[in-house]
C-alpha cells in the first residue's frame, strides 16, 4: 500500500507544486509579491513535505507560505506559529464546500485576464482544488489581466480598454469584500485595486472624461494612502499634476509635482525623479517661467541618465526614457515660440519611441506635425498629419484626436494646396470619427 501523503505534500501537489524546484520558485515570487524578498533551501521544502510533524519555519518564512497556499499553516500540518506571527483569517483547508468557493472565485477573478489577453498570449486558469480561500496565485492572476490592460492602452489608446479596466475593478473591489484571505494577500489586493483605479483614472484623462478621472485618481489616492504605498502614491500625485497642466491649471500642476518629487526622493529611484521634474517643467513653461522650466528639463535629462543607480524603478515608470524627455523638449520650445527648435525634438521622440507605444507615437507625430506647419514647413507639415491617419486607425484616445483637431485648424489658415488638401482629408476622418 502506498504510503499516505502528508498535508503539506498535498496542499503542495493541488497547487501544482509537485517538484521542490517548482516550489522554491513559487515561494520566491510570492516574497518578491510581498516586498519581503528571500529564498528557501530544498532541504528545508524536504523536511516540510515528508516529516511529521514539519518543522516549524520563522516568521517572515511562515508569512509567506500562508499567502502561498492562503490558508494558515497550522492546517497544512505546521503546529504552533513561531513568535511575531499575527496573520490571521484563512479559510481551513476541510472546510466543506470549499472547491465550489475556489471555482466561483475563478470565474470572477480570470475573467478580465482573458477577456483582455494578448493576442499572442495564451490566458491560464489556476485549476480548482480544496481550498476556496484566495491566495498568491489569484493576486497573481489579477494582476495579470491589470498588466493586458496596460499593453492593450500603449498600443491602442484607452478608448477600447477603458470599460475592461472598469470591470476589472469592479472584480478586485469583489473579491476584497466576499472572499476569505490573510491580511498579507489583503494588503496586496487593496494595493491591486488602487493601482487599478488609478489606472481607470489614466484611460478617463486619455478619452477627455476629466471629472471621471479625477474621481478615480482620488479612489486611487485614498488606496495609496491606507495601505502605505509609496509608489502608488508618488504616480498618483504625478499623474494629478499632468492634469492640472493639461486642463489649464499650471500652478496646481506644480504644486502637485513638488508634492510627488519630495515623496520620490526619499523613495530614491532617479527614474522617477526624472518624470516628475519632467512634469515640474511643464508647468512651469506654461506658467512662462521658461528659465526654470529649463532647468527642470536639464534635470530630468540628468537623472534618466543615471537609471542604473538607486532604487529600481517600479513597472508603471517603464515609458519614460529619451523619447519622452525629447517630447518635453519639443512642448517647451512650443510655449515659447521657437517652434524650429521645437521640431528637431519632436522628430527625435518620434524616432526614439517604442513601436509598442502606438497612441504615443500618433501624438508624437501630430505635435510634429503642427510644429512644422507653425515654423512655415508647410508642405512636410501636412504630409506628416496626413501620414498619421494611418496610425490613427489603431488609436482610440480622446486626446490624440484633440490635437488632430488643432491640427486641421492650423492648416485650414494656411493658404496653401497641400494644406488645404491635408485639411480636408483630416477633416473627413474627424466627422467619420465622430459619427463612429
Amino acid at each position: 500500500m502506498a504510503e499516505e501523503l502528508t498535508l503539506f505534500e498535498q496542499a503542495c501537489t493541488a497547487q501544482g507544486w509537485d517538484t521542490t524546484g517548482k516550489f522554491v520558485r513559487a515561494f520566491e515570487a510570492t516574497a518578491n509579491l510581498l516586498g519581503d524578498p528571500m529564498t528557501v533551501t530544498p532541504r528545508h521544502v524536504r523536511r516540510w513535505k515528508y516529516e511529521m510533524p514539519p518543522p516549524t519555519p520563522r516568521a517572515r518564512t511562515w508569512r509567506v507560505i500562508h499567502a502561498m497556499f492562503g490558508v494558515d499553516p497550522t492546517e497544512l500540518g505546521f503546529l504552533n506559529p513561531p513568535a511575531g506571527v499575527t496573520v490571521r483569517g484563512a479559510t481551513p483547508l476541510a472546510k466543506e464546500g470549499t472547491s465550489v468557493h475556489r471555482r466561483a472565485f475563478l470565474s470572477d477573478s480570470i475573467g478580465a485576464a482573458a477577456a483582455v489577453a494578448l493576442p499572442h498570449r495564451e490566458p491560464t486558469v489556476t485549476p480548482p482544488s480544496s481550498t476556496g480561500a484566495v491566495g498568491t496565485t489569484h493576486v497573481l492572476e489579477l494582476r495579470e489581466g491589470l498588466r493586458s490592460l496596460y499593453h492593450l492602452d500603449d498600443a491602442y489608446g484607452g478608448g477600447d480598454v477603458l470599460s475592461l479596466a472598469v470591470k476589472h475593478l469592479c472584480r478586485v473591489r469583489r473579491v476584497i469584500n466576499t472572499r476569505d484571505y490573510p491580511e498579507t494577500i489583503g494588503r496586496q489586493l487593496r494595493l491591486l485595486a488602487g493601482e487599478t483605479a488609478e489606472h481607470c483614472a489614466w484611460l478617463h484623462y486619455d478619452a477627455d472624461d476629466q471629472d471621471a478621472a479625477t474621481s478615480y485618481w482620488g479612489d486611487a489616492l485614498t488606496t495609496a494612502t491606507m495601505v502605505r504605498e509609496t509608489s502608488l502614491e508618488i504616480l498618483v500625485l504625478a499623474s494629478l499634476s499632468m492634469q492640472a497642466s493639461y486642463t489649464g491649471r499650471p500652478r496646481d500642476g506644480y504644486d502637485l509635482a513638488r508634492a510627488a518629487q519630495e515623496r520620490a526622493t526619499r523613495y530614491g529611484s532617479p527614474i522617477i525623479q526624472s518624470l516628475i521634474a519632467s512634469r515640474e517643467a511643464r508647468a512651469l513653461s506654461l506658467m512662462r517661467d521658461h528659465s526654470a522650466a529649463r532647468q527642470r528639463l536639464t534635470e530630468s535629462m540628468r537623472l534618466v541618465e543615471r537609471a542604473d543607480r538607486g532604487c529600481p524603478s517600479p513597472d508603471w515608470a517603464a515609458f519614460h526614457g529619451h523619447a519622452e524627455l525629447d517630447y518635453a523638449q519639443g512642448l517647451h520650445y512650443t510655449e515659447t515660440g521657437h517652434h524650429d527648435r521645437a521640431v528637431a525634438f519632436l522628430r527625435a521622440a518620434l524616432a526614439h519611441q517604442d513601436r509598442t507605444y502606438g497612441r504615443n507615437r500618433a501624438l508624437y507625430r501630430l505635435t510634429l506635425a503642427r510644429s512644422l506647419v507653425s515654423c512655415g514647413e508647410v508642405d512636410e507639415g501636412a504630409a506628416q498629419a496626413t501620414e498619421s491617419l494611418g496610425h490613427l486607425e489603431e488609436v482610440e484616445s480622446g486626446r490624440v484626436l484633440r490635437r488632430l483637431t488643432e491640427v486641421v485648424d492650423l492648416l485650414g489658415d494656411v493658404d496653401a494646396v497641400s494644406a488645404r488638401q491635408a485639411a480636408e482629408e483630416l477633416t473627413d476622418y474627424v466627422q467619420e470619427r465622430k459619427a463612429a
